[in-house]
Formats: C-alpha cells, structure tokens, sequence
C-alpha cells in the first residue's frame, strides 16, 4: 500500500512540474530572458535577375559587382526610403549610392548600354535572324556564329575579329589598341597579358557582345581616370548594368554664372586638346556629341561622360583594316544600329573633327549671352569660325586657341572650383 502512495506522489509531482514549465514557456517576460527576441525585418530590394539583365548572360556586359547590388552596397537614389523599391526598367540611366563600409556613401551613375527597348529589339532580331524563332537561348545562338567561333579558336584578338563592328572605337583598329582591351578587361581576373588564355568561353562572348552593343565601358577600363585619362571611374557591371563615378551632365550647366561657363569651355577645350596628343599616340575623336557627352564632378572637374562615340586611331601604328574590309556584317554589327549604315572612312578623320562639333552644338549654348561687350562679339566670331569649319585643321585650331586666350582672364579662382581651388592662387597657370 505504501509503494502505490509513493507512485501517485510521484506522478502528481511530474505533472505539477509539467504545468509550471508550460506556464514559463506561455510567459512573455520569462521567454524574453531565456532566447533573445528576433530582429526586426529589414527592407530590401527585390532584385530580379531581368531588371539586371541576369536572364540574358553570357549575353551581357558583366557579373563583376553583382553581390554590391544582392546585399545592397549599391542603392539607387531612394536608399534612404524606408519603402526600398527599384525604379522603372525602361529606364536608361539611374542616380544610385554606392559604399564599402555600410557607414559612408557616394554617388554613382547606373546606366544601361542602350535603353531597354533596343535591347529587346536586338534580342528577338538574334533569335528571328539565326534560329528562325520568336523566342531562343540568347548565348546559345550567338555561340553558333562564324565570328564567336573564329573567338573560340583565337589566341590574340586581332583586326579581323572585330571588323565590321558598329563601336566608332573599332573602326579603325591597330593591333596595339586590341592588345591594350584584352590586358586591361576588368571583367575577369587580371592577367596582364595581350594572349587570351585567361579568358573562358563565357568570358569571350561578354568582351564580344559589349564592344558590338556599345564600347563606353570598355573605353573607361583602359583608359582609367587614375592614369589621368578624362573619363569617370569604372566600377563594375552586372548583367546589363553599368556602375561608374557619378557625374552632372553639361547641359545642367548652360545656364551657370559667366565664371563657371568659362572654366567649363575651357576645361572642354583642353579635353579635346589632351585627346588629340597624348603620350600613347592615341588620336580620340567624336562621331556625335550632345549635351551629354561631358559631365562635370561636384568638384567642378569636367569629364568624357558617353564615350560611346569616340572613335580611335593609333598615330603609332595605324589601322590594320583598310576601308573595304570594314563593309564586313554580320549579327553583331546590327545589335544596336542600322546594318545598312555605312562606316566613316579612317583616312577622313582630321584633328578639327571634334572641334567643330563641339564649336557648333556645345560651346555656342555655354557661351551665349554671358559676357559684356566688346568681349561677347569676340567670342561669337571665333565660335562661327570654328564651327563653319571652312578652314583647314590649323586655320580651326588658331580660332580655338584665340578663343581660349579669350576666356582665361573671365574665370575665376575660389572654393567653387575645388579640382584646381587653392592651387590657382599660387600658380600663372590659371
């Protein structure tokens, strides 16, 4: 009798124990002390790989900062909203922020090749042109090409592996300047050198597919703003999303102070100047400019912001393709422009080409009006001149560097022009 009292305490007390530890675990306080309470939800973008363009690699520009964009060190302009939504797809050009440390933040330009429009167009006119389909694995059919495989087989890139191209950059090849796109290409591990074993198949089809859509990134790679070249910074790509340094488009600047026109116009004069001689004996020249073809950084530095009409003739070692070989086409000449369209002839390029462009669609619209006069009629008469472009290549520069002697004494030396602020004060230079 006494070992049945002993059992039935036994099973009361197992079962008050029961109680009390369920009674603990339903206590808000109690559980508070016993696991830490979870951590609120953070919004977050929800990239899709289509808004990068992801979908559509090795048909693409690049992977190479993709993770900044997945954990968020790359934002677009509303980063600080609590509501983190991506902007319209159809976009050609985004403000963002960019970090490496989560704690300090600057501006970056995310801009897309071409609009998405010309990019949708291109893919269906691959699929329709070499599968006879509506819809195809993008990579897979460009992949079947004569070209791509003549890459494949290629040790080096050479002149005829990039003939009939549509990037201006590309019409008048050296092997030189092929040899400088494949040491440089920041889209792969650097290997420094002109042989292409360090790069995959994959690899191959990227470089192939950027210089036929549009060559800016390419041209902001090997010719980098640290090396004193007038271009922003490359940072990176993923998918079809270009990252550089950020800068103001010149048209933002049309209506600024008389000082501020002057720095600029001058800035552009030299700009154009630095690309005619350089160092390297590379000749840079514009197919097309616009008032978004310069950029100005916050401080006040006048910069190439759409390279993609810049055309390149080496000085050194001249094209290695003659006129008639460039009429050469084929899917990658007609991604993004009119397969009909004919090439500018290498052998027509002077060095007031560019000048007389800039003289006549940028230069008058920074420059009107500003001034008082005498000093105003001076700079309309040099500007006409140098835009009728009636005169030889010298009779264009003279006009120009009158026109720069001109501006000189009109701008100013203070805190607005950080890039060379105090530095002005102490030098005969500015």
């Amino acid at each position: 009798m006494g070992r049945w009292i002993c059992y039935i305490c036994f099973r009361v007390a197992d079962s008050l124990m029961m109680l009390l530890v369920l009674a603990l675990s339903c206590n808000p306080s109690t559980a508070a002390i016993d696991s830490p309470s979870a951590p609120p939800v953070k919004p977050s973008y929800s990239f899709g790989r289509t808004f990068l363009g992801l979908d559509k690699c090795n048909a693409c520009i690049g992977t190479s900062i993709c993770k900044k964009f997945f954990k968020e060190e790359i934002r677009f302009d509303t980063w600080l909203s609590s509501h983190l939504k991506l902007p319209p797809s159809y976009l050609l050009s985004y403000s963002g922020n960019y970090t490496d440390d989560a704690k300090s933040w600057r501006m970056v330009d995310i801009t897309r090749l071409t609009s998405k429009y010309q990019h949708d167009r291109a893919d269906k006119r691959i699929c329709t042109s070499l599968l006879k389909t509506k819809t195809c694995s993008l990579e897979r059919a460009l992949r079947s090409t004569q070209r791509f495989q003549k890459w494949l087989q290629a040790k080096r890139l050479t002149p005829d592996l990039v003939q009939g191209l549509s990037s201006p950059m590309l019409r008048c090849p050296s092997q030189r300047l092929l040899d400088r796109i494949v040491r440089r290409y920041a889209e792969v591990p650097d290997a420094g050198s002109i042989y292409m074993d360090h790069l995959t198949d994959g690899d191959k089809l990227r470089l192939l597919y950027t210089l036929s859509v549009n060559s800016h990134p390419i041209l902001l790679q090997i010719f980098p703003d640290v090396e004193g070249w007038p271009f922003p910074r490359y940072l990176g790509s993923c998918g079809r999303l270009v990252v550089s340094a950020s800068t103001r488009p010149l048209r933002d600047f049309f209506g600024a102070a008389p000082e501020v026109a002057a720095d600029l116009a001058l800035q552009l004069l030299a700009v154009l100047r630095s690309m005619g001689t350089n160092d390297l004996n590379y000749f840079f020249y514009f197919t097309h400019v616009d008032a978004g073809t310069f950029g100005v950084f916050s401080n006040g530095h006048l910069f190439i912001r759409d390279a993609s009409t810049l055309g390149i003739i080496d000085k050194e070692e001249g094209s290695q393709l003659i006129d008639d070989q460039q009429e050469y086409k084929d899917i990658f000449s007609c991604l993004t422009v009119d397969c009909q369209s004919a090439f500018v002839s290498c052998n027509s390029i002077g060095e007031k080409h560019s000048l007389v462009m800039v003289c006549q669609e940028l230069l008058p619209k920074l420059l009107k009006g500003k001034f008082l006069q005498p000093v105003q009629e001076k700079i309309d008469s040099f500007l006409q001149h140098c835009a009728d472009g009636l005169a030889d290549d010298q009779g264009v520069s003279g006009a120009v560097a009158k026109l720069a002697e001109l501006l000189k004494p009109l701008r100013s030396c203070d805190s607005r022009f950080a890039y060379r602020y105090p530095d002005c004060k102490y030098s005969d230079k500015y």
